[in-house]
C-alpha cells in the first residue's frame, strides 16, 4: 500500500473518536515511524492558555497505538496502550504540534515507543514513552 493510501485509511478510522474531537491528523509514515499533528487551540488549553499536558499525552498515545497497526500491517491486531509517561519541556500557545512515534522495542505482544512532540519550528515540546499491548483476533 502506498504512503498516501496508508494515511487516508489511518485518518478514516478516527471518525467519531477522541482523535476526531482533538482534530488529530496523520500526516507522514515511513518504514519505522508514524507522524500526526494536532492544532493548538482553546479546546486543548490549560486555563492559562497553553497546551494541556493531557492533550499531548492523548496525541502521543494515539500516534503510538496507530503505529502498531501501520508498521505491523496486520488488520487483525487489537492494540491497547498500557502505560504512558510524558515529560513536558516547553509551552506552546498556537500553531500545531507534531508527534512522531518510533519503536524502541517491537515484541510480538509488548511494544515500546518513543513519541517526540514538536512545534511548527521543530522545537521539542514533550517526549513520551508509550508501552502498547497487542493481540491478534482469532
Amino acid at each position: 500500500m502506498e504512503k498516501h493510501e496508508i494515511l487516508k485509511l489511518t485518518n478514516a478510522i478516527c471518525k467519531n473518536t477522541l482523535m476526531e474531537t482533538l482534530e488529530i491528523e496523520f500526516t507522514d509514515v515511513g518504514e519505522d515511524f508514524l507522524t500526526a499533528r494536532m492544532p493548538v487551540q482553546t479546546k486543548v488549553f490549560q486555563p492559562d492558555g497553553v497546551l494541556h499536558g493531557g492533550a499531548s499525552a492523548a496525541l502521543a498515545e494515539s500516534v503510538g497505538s496507530a503505529a502498531v497497526f501501520v508498521l505491523n500491517k496486520n488488520p487483525k491486531a487489537i492494540v491497547r496502550g498500557i502505560e504512558i509517561s510524558a515529560n513536558h519541556l516547553k509551552s506552546v500557545k498556537d500553531g500545531y504540534v507534531h508527534a512522531t512515534a518510533r519503536p524502541i522495542h517491537l515484541g510480538k505482544t509488548i511494544q515500546l515507543w518513543e513519541v517526540r512532540i514538536e512545534d511548527d519550528q521543530k522545537q521539542l515540546i514533550s517526549i513520551c514513552k508509550l508501552t502498547t499491548y497487542t493481540r491478534i483476533k482469532e
